[in-house]
């Protein structure tokens, strides 16, 4: 259709809902045509009723996919037309089934023995003369959304599209407020603001710059949304430490702290370090999963002057 070519990929569930309308236009002219008073929405119902027999509202829903509800709705409709018969005790008096009545039990044994197989027929026929197997297409479609679905895939398009938006640049006076905002923010949302956090967001020149760190800031259409420091320390076992990230919630899946993070890797390794510390709180699960994506890895031991700290990572560089 001229219309589909317009929209392109994107309207994809459009396309397949006009396809199931045409087929299940069909289907209810060929219900007609065996004779048989029948909705096309109750045949997942149907079969399993008449393939595995008796089974509760919870069980039918389970096997066709649909909601409790929604199974609900049609064995009611079916009982209307004398098709099941709903609430039938179960051999162990607890549980309330619903099964095909006699009327039922004769449709679905025409339906087998005269529908079902001219309808296979029919198909084969039409995927002998397409280009492309619908039914296997369809099969592996379901398989590859049910391992990520479409709103997991167009997330991720999103994210990638978003982050190549993102430009990191290093620490200029300009960005002192926003170093000192967003990391207040982030920390306030779960901790309280300590002793250290104030001498290096209010000095980050004399703190951080001076003494041979780093820092760097992500801007999005200009505006400052994100930042992380390169911190020289003074100790025998780690050359710099990664700290200070924080990155607003109005950029959350711009994957800036992912670009911050390996803008600061890059330039230890520059600088010649051999490995970088942080410290973290396993509360911030994003946060943890991000560092050991990078390539962070659990250490303990080491002095921290936070209390908020209860993970300590670092990253060998000469791996």
């Amino acid at each position: 259709m001229d219309f589909f070519n317009k929209t392109g990929k994107m309207a994809l569930g459009s396309r397949l809902r006009l396809l199931t309308a045409k087929v299940t236009e069909d289907a209810a002219k060929i219900y007609e045509m065996y004779h048989v008073d029948f909705s096309p929405k109750w045949f997942p119902v149907f079969f399993i009723l008449h393939h595995d027999g008796a089974k509760t509202i919870t069980e039918i829903a389970e096997q066709i996919g649909h909601s409790q509800p929604s199974v609900t709705k049609i064995v009611k409709e079916m009982a209307k037309a004398d098709l099941v018969e709903d609430n039938i005790k179960s051999q162990d008096k607890r549980r309330n089934v619903a099964g095909l009545t006699e009327k039922g039990s004769i449709i679905a044994k025409q339906m087998v023995e005269e529908q079902c197989a001219d309808i296979d027929v029919a198909i084969d026929g039409i995927i002998a003369e397409a280009t492309h197997n619908l039914w296997e297409a369809l099969e592996e479609w379901e398989f590859l959304l049910e391992q990520k679905s479409m709103f997991k895939r167009v997330q991720e398009q999103k994210k990638l599209r978003e982050s190549k938006d993102v430009q990191i640049v290093e620490y200029q006076p300009e960005h002192k407020e926003a170093f000192k905002a967003l990391n207040e923010e982030w920390i306030s949302t779960y901790f309280e603001m300590e002793d250290a956090d104030y001498k290096a967001l209010d000095n980050p020149e004399e703190y951080i710059l001076n003494k041979g760190g780093k820092i760097f800031v992500a801007l999005y259409d200009n505006e400052p949304l994100g930042v992380c420091a390169l911190i020289k320390m003074d100790d025998p076992h780690y050359d710099y430490e990664m700290a200070k990230m924080a990155v607003s919630p109005k950029a959350q899946g711009k994957k800036m702290g992912w670009l911050l993070g390996q803008a600061v890797i890059q330039a230890a390794k520059e600088l010649g370090a051999s490995k970088i510390y942080l410290e973290s709180n396993t509360i911030l699960k994003p946060a943890i999963n991000l560092y050991h994506k990078m390539g962070f890895e659990k250490v303990a031991g080491h002095q921290t002057p936070y209390k908020r700290c209860n993970i300590q990572m670092e990253l060998n560089l000469k791996d």
